[in-house]
């Protein structure tokens, strides 16, 4: 390892500081930046942070009875091998990024960190001679950057203002400049990206990445790409924002994860060679409708989220599938064989990575080990249909409680996970739940 640094020092001897970083339960990245010089000191011995950094709410605020428990003691914090690469600056490649994940002071996984509930599910697969493929979309919401202290709300509502057209290339001709500095810091870090469109909504854009076999190799790149989209758009003016319902009335931003499965062969097991697909996607399909929503906490972890599943706004508010089917939860696109898989299409924006494709594995698992037959798949508007199945909830308060009694969460994704999430969940509640909106005083204070 310190010959590959001294290689990559060597071939960007500019680089003068190095962004180590992870991501907390929000899927926030929190690190320090480090001078290059301590690059074999951090790979050697990794980096002290308290375990309670990884449980901080949306505001960066600890919950305090999780910090005390044991004296907010310290996890260490190691480097995710190969992770080590250049960033593209205004000034050419003068920094680093580097990947941590956490473990105890004993060397173990710690399974507070999300890339370890993750990685946790990723080796029941393999232990089973199976290697979950992902890939992902990725939208979020541009808009120019009102300036520090002004209000936000009139810059969206503003860039708003006759702005849908979908698929439309001059929406993209006017970001010349800047999704081309986008492609090159994409390209610098070897990221998977094939592409962008102008989305639904307005100011909605959405990147396309390449499948990916390495399921944590793809969250890790979901991490940097999304860091990568607000750090490049900052510096042409803007804010690109994966908040999930940043506008009334319009779709919001979601980020649907694909999945197929391969065994130790290469071969897609989700197919039979036809196009309704294997028993063992059928399986995997009744497995994820069956736990969704236990989990819908992770694909819908802020109060915003919830904003999202109301109808007319493109999401599903319901556990259903389909064959090529976007108005469903899960729908199995159109495609040869080789390529049939499930998209996931609950996750908004601001799911956590890690967690989002953590709890749709877990589905998965469920239904593959437990042979879950799936219900009836949706033909038609799935908006319209009276839902078989129990609706997904609706509001944050209700997805709390569902994610932490639920049994499925402990077992696959861990108890002690599944305590510190739903705490810091309850406290980003209790704090919106406080606050009286201008839109309540303006609606009652007179009345």
């Amino acid at each position: 390892m310190y010959s590959e640094v001294e290689l990559f020092l060597q071939r960007y001897p500019d680089i003068t500081m190095v962004e180590a970083l992870m991501t907390d339960i929000n899927g926030i990245a929190r690190g320090k930046w480090l001078p290059a010089n301590k690059l074999p000191d951090i790979i050697k011995s990794g980096l002290k942070m308290p375990q309670s950094a990884l449980a901080l709410d949306i505001w960066g605020f600890d919950v305090s009875e999780l910090a005390l428990k044991n004296g907010d003691e310290d996890g260490n914090c190691v480097v995710v091998p190969h992770s080590l690469s250049p960033i593209m600056g205004e000034n050419g490649v003068d920094h680093a990024q580097l990947l941590l994940t956490m473990e105890t002071k004993e060397g173990k996984p710690f399974l507070g960190d999300p890339r370890q509930v993750l990685q946790c599910i990723v080796n029941e697969f393999k232990a089973m001679g199976l290697y979950p493929c992902v890939a992902g979309e990725l939208e979020f919401t541009l808009v120019p950057d009102p300036g520090e202290g002004k209000p936000l709300q009139k810059s969206i509502l503003a860039s708003a203002e006759g702005n849908g057209n979908l698929y439309a290339l001059s929406e993209l001709d006017k970001l010349k400049p800047m999704l081309e500095a986008l492609r090159e810091y994409f390209l610098v870090q070897d990221l998977p990206y094939e592409g962008i469109i102008k989305e639904y909504a307005p100011c909605q854009f959405e990147i396309n990445m390449g499948h990916g076999a390495e399921v944590m190799e793809l969250a890790d790149q979901i991490i940097c790409m999304q860091r990568g989209i607000q750090v490049v758009a900052n510096r042409f003016g803007y804010i690109a924002s994966f908040m999930p319902k940043p506008m009334e009335n319009v779709a919001g931003n979601g980020m649907h994860i694909h999945c197929s499965m391969l065994n130790e062969q290469g071969e897609n097991v989700f197919s039979n060679g036809g196009e309704q697909g294997s028993q063992m996607l059928l399986h995997a399909v009744g497995g994820v409708i069956e736990v969704m929503a236990d989990t819908m906490l992770i694909f819908a972890p802020s109060f915003n989220g919830y904003r999202r599943f109301q109808s007319g706004n493109h999401a599903p508010t319901f556990p259903a599938w389909g064959y090529d089917n976007r108005t469903t939860a899960i729908r199995i696109p159109a495609g040869p064989p080789s390529a049939t898989r499930i998209e996931h299409r609950v996750a908004g924006a601001d799911s956590n990575p890690y967690l989002a494709i953590a709890a749709i594995l877990a589905g998965v698992l469920h239904g593959i080990k437990n042979q879950v037959t799936p219900p009836r798949p949706i033909e038609g508007n799935a908006y319209d249909q009276e839902p078989d199945e129990t609706p997904l909830p609706t509001l944050m308060g209700e997805a709390i409680t569902e994610f932490e009694e639920s049994p499925f969460v402990s077992e696959l994704m861990g108890p002690l996970f599944q305590e510190m999430y739903s705490a810091v969940k309850q406290q980003e509640l209790d704090v919106f739940q406080r606050r009286i909106t201008e839109f309540e005083l303006e609606s009652y204070f007179r009345a």
